[in-house]
C-alpha cells in the first residue's frame, strides 16, 4: 500500500501548504503549515490509525476541559488524520525556566491526570507496571536490554503496583512546554499513554512537592522508563545508571 506522505496535506484544502520544518524528534516529520490562512503544525509519522484516533480524541477532550493543547484541525471532509498526517493548531509561548514556572507546569500536569482517570490505554502501549510481565510495548523492547538492567527497571516499577492510572504526557521537557503569563500549554503528545501519574511529576526544583519517599520512588521509576523507551542511546545508558541495583 502506498501512502500519500505530505501530498495528504491537500485534504485540508487547496491552499494548505508547508512552510518550514520544526524540531519534532526522530519519530515524525514536523512542519509549520498554513491551513485556511492560519499558521498550524503538521506532523507526519508512521503511527497506526488506532493510535492517532486515541491521541486526537484525547486532545479534543483536554481542549474541551480547558487545558491548552494543540487541537486537531479536521480535513475538509471532517477527518482528523490522513495516512499518518495530523494537522494541529499552533501553540504560542516559551519554555519553563524558573521555579515558579515549573510549579505551574506541575499544576497543569495534575489537571491532566485528574481529567483522564480511567482513560483507556493507547493502542499497542504498555504501562510501567504492565512491563513487570510483558517484554514489549510500542517503542520498548526489554529483550534488547541487558538482563541485569531489566531486573533493575522492573524492581523500580514494582514499587508503583496498585496506584491509580491516568494519561501521562511522558515527554514534558522544556521544549514541549509553551508558557505565557496566563496559561501553561503542553505540546508533542506523541509519547503520551496511560500510566502512573508519578512518572510525570519528577520535575526541576521538585515542583510537584513530592515528599522524600514519593520523590525517590518516582525518580527511580521515571529513570527506568526513559532508559527502556530510548534503549540503547547515550541518554538511555545514562538513565539506566541512575536506577539502583537490585
Amino acid at each position: 500500500m502506498t501512502t500519500l506522505g505530505w501530498k495528504a496535506l491537500g485534504q485540508w484544502g487547496e491552499d494548505a501548504a508547508r512552510i518550514e520544518p520544526l524540531a519534532g524528534g526522530v519519530a515524525n516529520d514536523v512542519w509549520s503549515v498554513r491551513v485556511h490562512g492560519q499558521l498550524a503544525v503538521g506532523r507526519l509519522g508512521a503511527r497506526s490509525d488506532a493510535d492517532l484516533a486515541w491521541e486526537t480524541k484525547l486532545l479534543q477532550h483536554l481542549d474541551r476541559e480547558g487545558l491548552t493543547v494543540p487541537v486537531p484541525i479536521p480535513t475538509t471532509d471532517g477527518r482528523l488524520f490522513v495516512d499518518g498526517l495530523v494537522v494541529m493548531t499552533y501553540v504560542e509561548g516559551g519554555p519553563a525556566e524558573t521555579e515558579s514556572d515549573w510549579s505551574r507546569v506541575a499544576d497543569t500536569l495534575r489537571r491532566l491526570h485528574q481529567l483522564t482517570q480511567g482513560w483507556p490505554q493507547r493502542p499497542g502501549w504498555r504501562s510501567s507496571t504492565d512491563l513487570l510481565h510483558a517484554a514489549t510495548g510500542t517503542k520498548i523492547d526489554l529483550g534488547a536490554m541487558p538482563p541485569e538492567g531489566v531486573a533493575r527497571c522492573r524492581a523500580a516499577w514494582a514499587r508503583l503496583i496498585g496506584r491509580q492510572t491516568c494519561v501521562v504526557h511522558s515527554d514534558h521537557n522544556p521544549g514541549n512546554i509553551r508558557m505565557t503569563s496566563k496559561r501553561v500549554a503542553l505540546i508533542d503528545w506523541d509519547e503520551s499513554h496511560v500510566d502512573v501519574p508519578d512518572l510525570d511529576l519528577v520535575l526541576p526544583h521538585n515542583a510537584a512537592c513530592l515528599d522524600g519517599d514519593e520523590l525517590e520512588i518516582a525518580a527511580q521509576a521515571s529513570a527506568a522508563w526513559e532508559a527502556a523507551v530510548c534503549w540503547d542511546d547515550e541518554f538511555a545508558i545514562r538513565r539506566l545508571a541512575e536506577v539502583r541495583a537490585v
